[in-house]
C-alpha cells in the first residue's frame, strides 16, 4: 500500500510517499521545502512567517512527492499528518490541507504525534526493525525525551525534559558565542576540530542531573553555566572550538549516561535513537560506543541522517504502523480533527 505523509510543525514544508507491506517499508520520495535560510537572519524562527511560508509551499510539495513517487492519489490508501506538537499556526497549514485531500480524495486520514513519527524514523528502509520491547532516546530542538515501547504503537515516557532540551540549548549557546543558527551543526562542527586536535580541555561545564534517581533531562543549567564560563574568560573567542567541544560533550555524555540507566532497568531488545539531535555525529557514534560495549545483547539503531530532521518520510512511517496495527480501526474524521501545538503522546 502507499501512504502519504504531510509535516508542517515548524519550518518544514514536507511531503512523503511511502510503500509498505507487512514490516517492510520503502520511501518512494521525500520533499522538503526548507525555510531555515529565511529564519536564520532572525537567529530562530518567526511564526507568523513560517506559516505564511507553509501556505505556500504545502500543496506543490505534495505534489511533488506524488510525481517523484511516479504516482496519483488514485493509488494512496491512507493520508498521514503531523498534528502536533509544534507551531500551531504551521501545524495548521498541513492538517487543514490534508483535512480537504481526505475529503477530497475520500482516503483515511491518520493523526501522527511528531515525536511518535521521530521514533518511526527508524522503521524505514530496514531489512530487519527493531525488536521490542523498545527503548527510544528523542533529541531535537523542543524535545528530550525517553520513552519505552511494548509494541507498536505503546508509548511510555519514561523520562523528558524539565526546561530546554537539547537542541534548545545548542541553538541558544550558539547565539551566545555568536555563531549562526541552527546552533546544532555549527557547534558540532567547531567541536569536531576540537575533537580532532587530540588536547584536552580544561573547561569544566556540568552534566545536568547525572544523578538524579528519575529518567528526566535538564540543560538550562548547562547553558548558564557556558554563559559564566564566557564571561569570566576575556580570550574565549581564541577558545571557541573547546568550548563548542566541552559544551556539546557535557549534552552528550547526560543523554548516554541516562540511555544507559534506562536500559538497565528496563531491559529492551532494541535502543533507537530519534530527532534532530540524531544527526549529530559525535553523539551517533558514542551512544553506539557505549551500548556496544557495556549491553551488547542490546541491538542498537540508527536513523538514516536524511531522516532525522523534520520529515514526511517519518510521518508516513508512523501513521503506516498505527494503520497496520489498527486495521479495522476508523480513523478520524476529518471534520473532527484538529491541529494542537499541546498534543500530549
Amino acid at each position: 500500500m502507499y501512504i502519504l505523509g504531510i509535516e508542517s510543525s515548524c519550518d518544514e514544508s514536507a511531503a512523503s510517499v511511502l510503500k509498505a507491506s507487512g514490516q517492510k517499508t520503502e520511501i518512494l520520495s521525500n520533499v522538503i521545502a526548507s525555510q531555515i535560510n529565511i529564519h536564520a537572519q532572525y537567529g530562530g524562527v518567526i511564526p507568523e512567517i513560517a506559516a505564511r511560508e507553509h501556505v505556500l509551499h504545502i500543496l506543490p510539495t505534495i505534489d511533488s512527492a506524488l510525481k517523484q513517487a511516479k504516482i496519483t492519489h488514485k493509488d494512496i490508501k491512507a493520508l498521514a499528518v503531523t498534528q502536533g506538537p509544534g507551531l500551531i499556526t504551521s501545524l495548521i497549514a498541513g492538517v487543514e490541507s490534508a483535512k480537504a485531500l481526505s475529503l477530497i480524495w475520500k482516503k483515511p486520514l491518520i493523526p501522527v504525534h511528531h515525536v511518535i513519527g521521530h521514533i518511526y524514523a527508524n522503521f524505514i528502509n530496514r531489512p530487519q526493525a527493531p525488536k521490542f520491547p523498545l527503548l527510544a532516546l528523542v533529541v531535537s530542538g523542543g524535545h528530550s525525551n525517553l520513552i519505552y515501547m511494548k509494541e507498536h504503537y505503546q508509548f511510555k515516557i519514561i523520562g523528558e525534559t524539565r526546561d530546554d532540551a537539547a537542541g534548545e540549548a545548542y541553538d541558544k549557546a550558539a547565539k551566545m558565542m555568536g555563531l549562526s543558527y541552527p546552533g546544532g551543526p555549527i557547534i558540532a562542527k567547531y567541536a569536531e576540530e576540537y575533537r580532532q586536535s587530540g588536547q584536552k580541555s580544561t573547561i569544566q561545564l556540568p552534566r545536568p542531573m547525572l544523578n538524579s534517581p528519575d529518567f528526566d533531562f535538564s540543560f538550562s543549567g548547562l547553558k548558564t553555566a557556558l554563559l559564566y564560563q564566557l564571561q569570566k574568560d576575556k580570550n574565549w573567542k581564541k577558545r571557541l572550538s573547546e568550548y563548542c567541544f566541552a559544551f556539546e560533550q557535557a549534552i552528550i555524555e547526560t543523554l548516554i549516561h541516562k540511555t544507559l540507566k534506562a536500559a538497565n532497568k528496563y531491559q529492551p531488545q532494541s535502543i533507537v535513537l530519534a530527532g534532530g539531535v540524531a544527526a549529530n555525529s559525535a553523539l551517533r557514534e558514542q551512544l553506539s560506543s557505549n551500548i556496544k560495549d557495556k549491553l551488547p545483547k542490546i541491538a542498537f539503531f540508527l536513523p538514516e541522517k536524511q531522516y532525522t530532521t523534520d520529515n514526511a518520510a517519518m510521518i508516513a512511517s508512523a501513521g503506516y504502523f498505527n494503520y497496520y496495527k489498527h486495521k479495522n480501526k476508523a480513523f478520524l474524521d476529518y471534520s473532527r480533527f484538529k491541529a494542537r501545538c499541546d498534543l500530549k503522546i
